[in-house]
This record gives structure tokens, C-alpha cells and sequence, in this order.
């Protein structure tokens, strides 16, 4: 029962965070968030960079959260593509828009090595999945899946925690609280994965899923 509750609270803001990136298809520089970035976009690399980013991201978030319903996975064909657009997302869309994305944060080293580990581990984990769908590895590609999307859900919290930190911040000053949340927006997303995947482990081995 709790797990359905996360479920419909995971998809309550998924669906906020990809029904915001709408106003920017008007592709005006001027827009929202893109204000207080006018010094990054005058470099040319930085909008390309974030359209790249927030809607390849908004995409493989909603196929990846219906990618572990298990009842879609009776849809075989259906489940290798949306699987093949979502491996392809972030590979070629998501993760390098992150990566131009980092280099104009400008709040500190800390906040820019934690961005740039998160990068490097969703595009190993996204890789390691498909290697190993492709080998017939099925429990080992659910393993790698999991901590693919969870730190492709840290687009999500990372917002969620930008949103809690500037209504409790106690007075705190923001750019203090960004270090925090960086690292927030993602350990704990794959700290539950690894327990997620440790207790699946113990259990008697063949968890069903399609084959490739």
C-alpha cells in the first residue's frame, strides 16, 4: 500500500516539474529561469545546453516511471522501445545538457563535484543497463534501471528541496543551503535503490521481465 502512495506522490511531481518546462517552448530568452542565467546564455552554449536537458529529462521521466509498473511489462515490444527512447534520452540528450549545465552553476566546488558525480554515475549506470539486457541479464539490468532513475529523479527532488529549503530556510541564506541540497538531491534517491536491490538479492532469484 505504501509503495502505490510514493507511486502517486512520485508521479504528482513528475508531472509538475514536466508540465512546468511547457513555458519554454516558446524558446524566449527572457523566460522564468532563464532571467537569472543571461550571463550564461550570452556564451551560445548554455541554452542549447538547457533545452537539451529539461526536455529530454521531463521525457524519460514519465516513460521510466511507467517502465517498472510490472503489468506494462506484459507489452513486450512496447517495453523495448520505450526502454531503447529512454536509454537514448539521456545518453544523447539529458546527461549532456547536465554536463554544459554544470560548468555555469558558479556555487563552489562542492556543489559542482556533486552534479558532475551524479552525471558520470546516471550515464554508467544507463550504459550498464543496457549491457546487460542486451547479455539476457534481467535481474542485473533491473538492478542498474533502478539507480539509472533514480538519479534521473533527482531532477525532481532537487526542486522539491530548492522549494522546502526556501520556504524553512530559517533565515539561512540561500546560496549556504545549496551545497546541501545538491548531494540531497540524489544520495538518498539511490541510498533506497540500494536497499531496494540488496533486499530483492536475498529473495529466491528470477524476477520477470522482458527479455531483449
Amino acid at each position: 500500500m505504501w509503495i502505490r502512495l510514493l507511486r502517486i506522490i512520485a508521479l504528482f511531481w513528475i508531472l509538475i516539474l514536466s508540465l512546468s518546462t511547457l513555458e519554454y517552448l516558446s524558446f524566449k530568452n527572457d523566460t522564468d529561469f532563464l532571467r537569472f542565467k543571461a550571463e550564461a546564455v550570452k556564451s551560445g552554449w548554455y541554452l542549447p545546453a538547457f533545452y537539451s536537458h529539461i526536455f529530454g529529462s521531463s521525457v524519460i521521466l514519465l516513460l521510466g516511471f511507467f517502465q517498472f509498473i510490472k503489468r506494462w511489462h506484459h507489452y513486450k515490444t512496447l517495453h523495448r522501445i520505450l526502454g531503447k527512447v529512454y536509454i537514448l534520452g539521456i545518453l544523447f540528450f539529458a546527461a549532456p545538457g547536465a554536463y554544459l549545465m554544470t560548468f555555469f552553476i558558479n556555487r563552489g566546488a562542492g556543489v559542482f563535484a556533486s552534479f558532475i558525480i551524479q552525471n558520470t554515475l546516471w550515464i554508467t549506470f544507463t550504459i550498464m543497463a543496457w549491457a546487460y539486457i542486451r547479455k539476457g541479464d534481467v535481474n542485473n539490468h533491473i538492478f542498474m534501471m533502478r539507480r539509472s532513475y533514480a538519479l534521473a529523479f533527482a531532477a525532481v527532488t532537487l526542486r522539491f528541496y530548492i522549494w522546502l529549503f526556501s520556504v524553512l530556510g530559517n533565515g539561512v541564506a540561500f546560496e549556504n543551503n545549496y551545497l546541501i541540497i545538491a548531494f540531497l538531491s540524489w544520495v538518498p534517491n539511490l541510498l533506497l535503490v540500494e536497499w531496494m536491490n540488496y533486499r530483492d538479492k536475498q529473495r529466491v532469484p528470477a524476477m520477470q521481465a522482458p527479455a531483449p
